[in-house]
């Protein structure tokens, strides 16, 4: 178009009539020259006092679109799409997403059929969710995703790793075009309930033996979401059980706690550790995976797996299954640092909460829990002399001397391709009010018959749930006469007086002062053959104050805490009010822990 003539417009035409938005909309099909007269009108807008007016020129262009209309019927034409959906100014088709801009210019929003299809509320955070349907080649796939990644141009290019085609040059379009989509078709789009884990989900069930409940959770975790269904032949499963409870193999415990897992949250309990632990090839592994398939496909690497995770990742999987047991295989991976790791794992899963952490944007992220049990395996025990005394009440240890299973081969075999019918009927027989009352009172007897027989009260409550659910699961599935019993699980109890960490350090004390003779006894010219700890005298064991806290700090025992129940005790001479004592060692005299040898060996008996 050759260049226009402008009128001279007057700021009267500008502010009350649409004659020199009218005749700039003429250059409308050339963008170089609508741009240009664009510029000069501003120009002389501005000449006579009028300011504003890209504002105006903006207001006419939709005011002109909206006289123009958009058709009712205009709609999505995907491919096989997953529903209809008004497009409103959208052309939608196999070729992508395309717009006229005001100027009836096309642009391209997405190269590929997109198309939101499902909003999600998600039972737990409250927050809302989209399921966006795309397709690439012939197929249709779907994301779920948080409606705040939708709306913003930055988070919505997250989307490209799932394979959506978007950058940093169509995010706002395409942000733009999803949200707006949903808004046209509110009541078209279903609104369901969604969540991201497993277990007991408040007003709706346990999950994923809910209808209608998506899940929404992290991608990582679908597999396993996955896993927790059934396969194959129930009543094949059940007689492998049978004959796993007949040999009263350590098989059978792991299964009552993997029942018993489901009832932790309704019977008001805290998690707890059930760990097998013995040599290779004795069947550890196939005890989890008699746990595993109560629920789901117990098949390695589906719903078992190894300690080959980090504390977060651990936090993750316990608050994912959340009332499902966790199955973990071979905990010395995770505790090649030593001893002390395992107090700190058995603390941390069976607070049933993950740590307090801050988002990105200066919030504090949902604190996760969880209410399971977590069944382990391992070459060696999880607990050890110098573990807290509040980490041995939180699990419950069985040793593997031998082979467990007769026929290990053959049971794998079976399980492997039978699984995951009588975790679903457990719970639908526990969640009727009636049935878990029953439950309940029965526990709680339980619990006060160990009581009596010196259980402490943490360990106690968890050997209930696990008997209960023995008992349950007995007359559900088994009938066989081979239900555990209170007298098995006392042998499994640590008793009150064991669970004492300052008892064990005493006991540790006396082992140490014997296998160390040379670190106490001089030779006959005064001379140590090692490093000079100090020295025993008739009924007096002396050990200098500096060598005592480092001892007991690397042996995973608290010197302070040692030295004050001794001295209350009277096992330990001192000093006036102090807790050492001073004595001559080496020529020296130097402040030493004082104890006296044959009350102590009276007090740990």
């Amino acid at each position: 178009m050759e260049q226009a003539i402008m009128p001279e417009f007057t700021a009267e035409q500008y502010l009350t009539t649409s004659e020199p938005y009218a005749w700039l909309a003429q250059f409308k099909d050339d963008k170089f020259a609508l741009q240009q007269q664009i510029q000069r009108m501003k120009m002389q807008a501005g000449a006579v006092g009028v300011r504003t007016f890209m504002a105006l020129w903006n207001a006419y262009l939709e005011s002109t679109m909206k006289k123009q209309g958009q058709s009712l019927d205009n709609a999505t034409k995907f491919d096989a799409q997953p529903v209809e959906l008004f497009s409103g100014q959208y052309i939608c088709d196999d070729y992508g997403v395309r717009m006229s801009d005001r100027f009836g210019y096309e642009i391209t929003i997405c190269v590929h059929p997109i198309m939101p299809v499902r909003r999600l509320i998600n039972i737990d955070e409250g927050d809302e969710r989209l399921e966006i349907a795309y397709k690439k080649g012939r197929s249709w796939r779907s994301i779920i995703i948080e409606k705040s990644v939708v709306a913003s141009s930055n988070q919505i290019l997250q989307l490209a790793a799932y394979g959506v085609v978007v950058t940093s040059e169509n995010a706002k379009l395409l942000s733009s075009y999803l949200l707006t989509m949903e808004q046209l078709n509110y009541d078209t789009i279903s609104e369901e309930h969604s969540v991201g884990r497993l277990g007991w989900v408040l007003d709706h069930g346990f999950s994923p033996y809910v209808d209608k409940l998506i899940f929404d959770g992290e991608a990582n975790f679908r597999h396993m979401f996955n896993s927790v269904r059934s396969d194959g032949d129930r009543q094949k499963w059940i007689d492998a059980m049978k004959k796993v409870r007949a040999e009263k193999s350590i098989g059978r415990i792991f299964l009552a706690a993997s029942f018993a897992s489901a009832l932790i949250e309704p019977c008001g309990l805290l998690p707890f550790f059930v760990h097998a632990y013995g040599g290779q090839g004795t069947g550890k592994t196939v005890s989890l995976m008699i746990a595993a398939s109560v629920w789901a496909s117990p098949k390695l690497g589906d719903y078992v797996m190894s300690f080959n995770s980090t504390d977060v990742g651990q936090e993750m999987i316990a608050a994912f299954l959340n009332s499902m047991p966790m199955c973990m295989d071979e905990l010395q991976i995770q505790a090649a640092s030593g001893i002390k790791d395992y107090d700190r794992i058995l603390y941390k899963l069976t607070e049933g909460q993950g740590r307090v952490r801050g988002t990105k944007t200066g919030g504090i992220r949902r604190i996760v829990t969880w209410r399971n049990c977590i069944l382990t395996t391992g070459e060696y025990p999880i607990i050890n002399a110098n573990s807290m005394s509040g980490a041995s009440v939180r699990a419950i240890e069985i040793e593997c001397a031998d082979k467990i299973y007769s026929d290990l081969v053959g049971l794998c075999a079976i399980i492997n391709e039978n699984y995951g019918f009588a975790g679903r009927e457990f719970v639908e027989y526990i969640r009727d009010p009636e049935n878990m009352k029953m439950i309940n009172d029965l526990r709680v007897e339980i619990y006060h018959e160990l009581q009596a027989a010196g259980g402490e009260d943490k360990q106690a409550a968890s050997l209930s749930a696990i008997l209960i659910a023995d008992y349950v699961a007995s007359t559900l599935f088994f009938q066989d006469g081979c239900q555990l019993t209170v007298d098995e699980m006392i042998r499994l109890m640590t008793k009150r007086g064991e669970i004492d960490a300052n008892v064990r350090a005493a006991e540790w004390v006396m082992e140490m002062v014997a296998v160390n003779t040379n670190h106490f006894k001089p030779n006959d010219f005064g001379e140590y053959k090692a490093e000079v700890w100090g020295k025993v005298e008739a009924n007096n064991i002396f050990v200098i104050k500096s060598v005592f806290d480092r001892e007991m700090q690397n042996a995973g025992f608290n010197a302070k805490s040692f030295l004050s129940w001794a001295k209350r005790k009277g096992i330990l001479k001192t000093d006036k009010e102090r807790r050492t004592k001073n004595a001559l060692i080496a020529g020296t005299v130097v402040p030493t822990v004082c104890i006296c040898k044959d009350e102590m060996r009276d007090l740990i008996g």
